[in-house]
């Protein structure tokens, strides 16, 4: 089975030639120029990525972000024409996988493509069954729940990703270095500070004693509390 992409561009030439590049590496592919019809073709269509503009009628790509958070896991590659980081900082914290600023190699794209999909397989076939239980925080990973103390927590994708990866290995101390690989799959142009700033709300939402879970290892990074549990 191909793996189905929705290219979401409102520039038709731009949108058109990427989804002729996809369609002759094997997708499946539908391309829709407005945000507004995306987001209302995503439930029906079901991708299993999205290459997704910023700047878009009906609805940006910042909002669609928002809505996808709740349509289960779906890969995104943002295009943006925008040089600032903070911008791409907002579109990977909202739970975009990966970025890449217009103009673009198209083989680039391609690339970038196939490796968040093996990604994501590889993540899907680990994880489908797995649940993490650390210092009365409960992942329920397939599902992509979190609690503490019996309490839902209401995660991003990304600080839903940092906690599992953290929990899965509980004692192993990871670099920041290591933390944004391992999470945002690339080299993330903002730095290693955006690490500290998940940890932070991360720790905010577990609230006390669960935050604690979470511990910084001075000088290096940080790891997870205790001698967790994984059961598959």
């Amino acid at each position: 089975m191909h793996e189905k992409i929705m290219v979401i561009e409102d520039e038709r030439k731009i949108a058109d030639a990427i989804a002729y590049a996809l369609k002759r590496e094997g997708y499946e592919v539908e391309a829709v120029y407005d945000g507004g019809e995306a987001l209302a073709r995503l439930s029906v269509y079901q991708p299993d990525a999205i290459i997704l503009d910023v700047m878009l009628p009906g609805m940006d790509g910042y909002d669609i972000l928002k809505k996808l958070q709740n349509k289960g896991r779906i890969g995104v590659i943002m295009l943006t024409a925008k040089e600032d980081i903070v911008n791409k900082i907002l579109g990977l914290e909202l739970g975009a996988d990966d970025y890449m600023t217009k103009p673009f190699d198209m083989r680039e794209l391609l690339a970038r493509l196939r490796s968040l999909l093996r990604r994501m397989q590889a993540a899907g076939e680990k994880e489908a069954s797995a649940e993490i239980e650390l210092e009365g925080v409960a992942l329920h990973i397939g599902k992509r729940r979190a609690e503490a103390g019996g309490r839902q927590l209401d995660l991003t994708p990304k600080e839903f990703d940092l906690l599992a990866q953290l929990a899965a290995r509980p004692g192993l101390v990871y670099t920041r270095e290591q933390l944004l690989d391992l999470v945002w799959g690339m080299d993330f142009a903002g730095g290693t500070r955006t690490v500290d700033i998940h940890v932070q709300r991360l720790r905010k939402k577990l609230g006390e004693p669960y935050s604690e879970a979470i511990q910084t290892v001075h000088g290096i990074g940080y790891k997870a509390a205790g001698g967790g549990r994984v059961e598959n």
